[in-house]
């Protein structure tokens, strides 16, 4: 399994972690927990990169605002610049914004749109029936990719651009039943793949099941929370009384472990108030849906599917996924463990004439959103882009 990418792990915290995964994986539900299930059914190349400023590169890029507003929209369609007959693949579709906006921009094109959540899937299917045959919805995780390009014989090589938008949808948050949301009253879920997999463990069945060692591990390896430990003690003491099978109960147990002064004291990146719970929370999802992995496993598959000369434009909502797409863009290895403990790992200089035999940037540094796009979208305030040419 993959971990925390640039942080610290002792080894300790390595088995902890990976033996609570694979009690999870094994779905270890006591009676109480198995209460918590989900109620819901379901299926379960382009100009110079380093030509021009940012500000002259969108200001001639003009699309239509569609409801939902996707996450940088006009740099994802300057940085993919796909062109006329080109195969595009949208690795994670969600509600369709970035996919529908490309529709738009460019005619005779073929969108393979992917997402391991089933209610995406539905409106990629909606989608394709109103563009016959310009639209091919995949239902999937990451790691399936591959296969599923096989099995439509797609060879490896053959796509001209990738978008892979990372992290939870605003589709999963707006939804209580999803149990993303902190405040929206849910059960406690926070499956992307809804119940495909009726062995998969829910975030609900982690924090009744798991000790307190593994819960404190995860909520510092995968929310970067420094009061983990805290948290993960209120968790364990709650859930003698009563099973946390609710958002908002989990939301109040870590509240509760709180002085009343810092419940709100947190900020996010416009200064607003952030409940103490955002963090627990972003550590159980990733937990539970084994983002990380996941997100490697995109990776390399776009590392196969694409073609020299196509571009990848890959985004991101938190520094682990920004660092592990930092470092794969790098060159790095990132299969083995002990890249993804020491810091020096991460920051080591390469060697005369070493170079990056997959990857070309076509921007240096991160790409953020602007102010204009943060004010229209404030989800999107987090989001950062990183662009790459297919050497």
């Amino acid at each position: 399994m993959i971990f925390h990418v640039g942080v610290r792990f002792n080894p300790t915290t390595y088995l902890v972690v990976q033996r609570a995964w694979k009690a999870c994986k094994l779905g270890i539900h006591s009676p109480a927990i198995g209460a918590s299930s989900s109620p819901f059914p379901g299926p379960g190349p382009g100009p110079d990169p380093g030509s021009t400023d940012r500000s002259e590169e969108l200001s001639s890029v003009s699309i239509e605002k569609p409801p939902h507003t996707p996450v940088m929209l006009k740099e994802v369609l300057h940085y993919l610049d796909v062109q006329v007959g080109q195969v595009v693949l949208d690795m994670t579709f969600g509600g369709g914004g970035h996919t529908k906006a490309i529709l738009n921009a460019v005619p005779g094109i073929t969108i393979l749109a992917l997402d391991r959540d089933p209610t995406a899937i539905s409106l990629a299917e909606k989608l394709a029936k109103e563009h016959s045959g310009r639209v091919k919805p995949l239902l999937g995780r990451f790691s399936e990719l591959e296969s599923q390009l096989s099995n439509m014989n797609i060879k490896p090589g053959s796509i001209d651009a990738v978008l892979l938008d990372a992290g939870c949808s605003s589709m999963q948050m707006d939804e209580a039943e999803r149990g993303f949301c902190i405040s929206k009253d849910g059960p406690l879920d926070m499956r992307m793949d809804r119940d495909r997999y009726p062995d998969m463990s829910s975030a609900a069945d982690v924090v009744n099941t798991l000790d307190e060692q593994a819960l404190t591990s995860i909520l510092s390896a995968y929310g970067e929370e420094r009061h983990a430990r805290k948290i993960a003690s209120a968790i364990v003491e709650a859930r003698r009384v009563n099973p946390i099978t609710r958002t908002q109960q989990l939301a109040s147990v870590v509240a509760g472990s709180f002085p009343a002064a810092a419940i709100y004291a947190r900020k996010d990146r416009l200064h607003r108030s952030a409940h103490v719970a955002t963090k627990t929370f972003q550590a159980l999802r990733i937990f539970v849906n084994d983002e990380l992995n996941e997100l490697h496993a995109g990776l390399r598959a776009a590392q196969v599917a694409l073609r020299p000369g196509g571009r990848l434009c890959v985004i991101s909502f938190h520094s682990l996924e920004d660092r592990l797409f930092k470092r794969f863009l790098r060159g790095e290895d990132l299969s083995k463990l002990d890249h993804f403990s020491p810091r020096k790992q991460g920051t080591r200089k390469k060697k005369q004439g070493e170079e990056n035999v997959h990857w070309r940037l076509l921007k240096k540094k991160v790409i953020t959103p602007q102010k204009d796009d943060v004010a229209d979208n404030p989800r999107g305030r987090s989001a950062k882009l990183r662009a790459a040419l297919r050497c």
